[in-house]
């Protein structure tokens, strides 16, 4: 690494920092767990998985995606169950990477993906909101949700006993600055666009709160290093011995690997550097999620907010991601006493904002635009993740997904359209009969899939002999080797019938649908093999 590119490296690491403190400490409330859990996962993600990261660019630490179903581990299970629960997600993504399972993970569908960040983002957003107001959040999401009015009350409510309106004004400046100051950045380049709009706008409530010693909740570090560390005990791994244990594990190792992959790719867009080796990226958060649960720390997947601002300033290479990781642990080893002046206000509308942002209104737009079933995949799995959790939410939305992929290549709408009187002029100058045959239009929708074969072949037995006939292909979305054959042995019969048959098929060979090739015996025109 030449000397010019150790200072842009640095440089970026600086912002990467400065934007992740306070979002490590803020995903670890928002969690239930102690800040100092996010601070050590942020110090493994950046040491650790950037070091041996199959996406360079990407940093990971603890993400709000992790934080319901940490939440919901914490509440069911208790604290000491979610190491060993950590350390077993991780192992399997390890053996997921070495097994070249990464790929795999883009076959998810989108909608179900935009659900589940949507889901998250409603949760996180309503979550965050009480304690933006000093006050404990409900015991499910959608109590959450429907208590946010109560929230608000205590906000506005001027009370000598309780801090609830201090809270909420720090928490409402923290808001105004974060979304301000995010404003200024899409206006302006240089100094002002690299400042961290979570940085200054967390500054301005530790400033506001200090300033008037407001008796507001304030974060609590450890006063040393060695005091953050929690190991499990055979007694907290007790849990992995039941199906409810394993499933839990196997569900955070699935969503982690998820966010952390789609992630990468997402990173992947923003620069014109090497593509992300998915499988090594896997096989990296899994070494950092076993550490993490070694150390009793949060667990860790890839982060868009900090992979985003990590290329925006500059960073080009790992060591970028790694350094961040240092600046984490020498300000957790060094001035903890610095981190306890952050009012929890503070993190929380920081965490409101985020979740906020994490719904976003033109997904329905652009599912929609796909067909009504992408959109209603969308919702339900929003609203599955909401009204249950995270893993049932997401559930449902995955076998809504492989239902309408069932369904979709079961289905193959064939509307036939007679003209009688019409006769095919282009027809009329090739070689062969059907110069002057009445002409039929066979138009396929849907797939063509060898579960149709009995429908398709009924409706085709219905045209009458001596026809010109075309068979129109372009508005179907995939066609099988079986359906190929039927189709060419129909045509086959059909023209000992004095008929003529036309497959019209271009654009699905431009799509990559299919690849047709010569075969003999087909009057020359092209078929599949």
């Amino acid at each position: 690494m030449t000397s010019k590119t150790f200072l842009s490296e640095a440089l970026a690491s600086v912002v990467v920092f400065l934007v992740a403190l306070p979002l490590c400490m803020g995903i670890a409330i928002a969690s239930g767990v102690p800040p100092a859990m996010g601070l050590m996962s942020g110090i493994i993600g950046g040491l650790v998985v950037g070091y041996f990261a199959g996406s360079p660019l990407q940093v990971s630490g603890p993400a709000a995606g992790l934080a319901v179903i940490v939440f919901d581990i914490v509440n069911t299970y208790g604290l000491a169950a979610l190491g060993p629960l950590v350390i077993v997600a991780g192992l399997v993504q390890i053996a997921a990477g070495k097994l070249k399972l990464g790929q795999w993970f883009r076959a998810v569908a989108p909608a179900v993906i935009y659900g589940m960040l949507a889901g998250i983002g409603i949760l996180i957003f309503a979550s965050q909101f009480h304690v933006m107001v000093d006050d404990v959040p409900q015991s499910n999401g959608f109590l959450n949700v429907i208590t946010i009015p109560g929230a608000v009350a205590k906000g506005l409510s001027i009370s000598s006993t309780t801090p609830h309106h201090l809270a909420a004004a720090v928490g409402v400046l923290t808001l105004s600055v974060l979304v301000g100051w995010n404003w200024v950045r899409s206006k302006t380049t240089g100094f002002l666009h690299a400042v961290p709009a979570p940085l200054l706008a967390v500054g301005a409530g530790v400033a506001a709160a200090a300033a008037f010693k407001l008796p507001i909740a304030y974060v609590s570090v450890p006063a040393s290093l060695g005091e953050m560390f929690m190991f499990p005990t055979w007694e907290s791994a007790a849990l992995l011995l039941s199906p409810a244990g394993l499933g839990t594990a196997l569900a955070l190792a699935l969503i982690a690997s998820a966010e952390a992959l789609l992630c990468a790719v997402a990173v992947d867009k923003l620069h014109d550097d090497d593509r992300s080796d998915l499988d090594q990226e896997l096989f990296a958060q899994g070494l950092g999620n076993t550490l993490a649960g070694l150390i009793g720390a949060l667990p860790i997947t890839g982060v868009i907010v900090r992979s985003t601002a990590n290329v925006e300033s500059g960073g080009t290479t790992r060591w970028s991601a790694v350094m961040h990781g240092g600046w984490l642990l020498i300000a957790v080893a060094a001035v903890p006493f610095l981190l306890e002046t952050i009012p929890v206000a503070s993190l929380a509308a920081v965490l409101v904002y985020i979740g906020f942002k994490l719904v976003n209104p033109e997904i329905p737009k652009a599912l929609l635009a796909r067909g009504k079933d992408e959109l209603a995949i969308y919702l339900v799995t929003v609203g599955a993740i909401v009204a249950t959790n995270l893993l049932e939410g997401l559930l449902i939305g995955f076998a809504l997904s492989v239902v309408k992929l069932a369904w979709g290549f079961s289905h193959l709408q064939v509307d036939i359209d007679e003209e009688e009187n019409h006769v095919d002029y282009l027809a009329a100058n090739r070689s062969g009969a059907g110069g002057d045959l009445p002409r039929v239009d066979v138009h396929l929708r849907g797939s063509g899939t060898f579960v149709v074969l009995p429908k398709l072949a009924r409706e085709l037995e219905k045209i009458p002999a001596g026809r010109d006939v075309h068979v129109h292909l372009e508005h179907v979305d995939y066609v099988d080797h079986a359906c190929f054959e039927l189709l060419f042995d129909w045509r086959k019969q059909y023209e000992t019938r004095n008929g003529f048959v036309t497959l019209e098929w271009e654009d699905l060979a431009d799509r990559g649908t299919y690849r047709p090739t010569k075969r003999a015996g087909s009057g020359g025109t092209e078929t599949a093999a």
